[in-house]
């Protein structure tokens, strides 16, 4: 079964949070979607969300390269063609842990996700980008306010955030003879289970702990959604969206 009458889309992270909002956004708005996460279950629960949207569920680990290669193998197989990759998955690791505390472990495994995970998809999207035709497409890679301002006890997130930052660049300088648009949204405080315990109480940069502010996560799914939609002569290569009175401009 192919459907090559709209734009296709991979989004990795797509069981929950934010990929599943940007997932239920493009197939309500005619997108075809490659749903890429590590539990099936949750895929299939971001697919219903959407029951009439071409949604193909894909499980897959993107740290582990020869299951990103299939995920893009199946998108094509399925949909003829990839428009936009949305490099959404990640990690943010074990929280409220000091550096020295950190384990190695726990370091490479946010590394891997979200940095080395984001490589191997955007490798496996330019592939696919330059062979196509019409050959080009996007790239959108899921940063954080993190990649400017950490938050305490974040040394994997932030540091792997900040490289995201430079990928986007080099991806971005990179893709220009071949038609691909690469750029980076920025998200601060977006209502997700990620972010469930900043409404009662958030470790602050002074040492103490303070509610913060959220906002919709469908507010990052339509940005997202418009950021998708530009034609590729067009580009946004950086967004911030965050909930207004957060405490991150300033001093908080």
């Amino acid at each position: 079964m192919t459907d090559r009458n709209s734009k296709i889309a991979v989004v990795t992270g797509a069981g929950s949070g934010i990929g599943r909002a940007v997932s239920a956004e493009l197939l309500r708005h005619g997108w075809s979607v490659a749903l890429a996460g590590r539990r099936a279950g949750t895929l299939e629960e971001t697919a219903a969300l959407v029951p009439e949207g071409a949604a193909l569920p894909v499980r897959t680990d993107v740290s582990h390269p020869e299951e990103v290669e299939a995920l893009f193998t199946a998108a094509v197989d399925r949909f003829g063609r990839v428009d936009l990759l949305f490099n959404n998955a990640g990690t943010f690791g074990p929280g409220g842990v000091p550096v020295e505390e950190l384990p190695y472990e726990a370091w490479r495994h946010v590394v891997d996700t979200n940095l080395n995970g984001a490589f191997l998809c955007a490798r496996a999207a330019y592939r696919r980008m330059k062979e196509q035709d019409p050959r080009g497409g996007r790239i959108i890679n899921n940063g954080s306010v993190s990649a400017h301002a950490p938050r305490p006890h974040s040394v994997a997130y932030t540091a792997t955030k900040h490289a995201l930052t430079g990928l986007t660049k080099s991806l971005s300088l990179d893709g220009r003879p071949y038609g691909i648009a690469v750029g980076q949204i920025d998200i601060g405080n977006a209502a997700t289970d990620m972010t469930a315990g900043m409404r009662t109480g958030a470790l602050q940069a002074n040492g103490g702990v303070a509610p913060e502010p959220v906002m919709d996560v469908a507010d990052v799914a339509r940005t997202v959604r418009h950021m998708a939609e530009l034609p590729l002569e067009a580009n946004v290569q950086f967004a911030t969206v965050l909930a207004t009175a957060m405490p991150y401009v300033g001093r908080g």
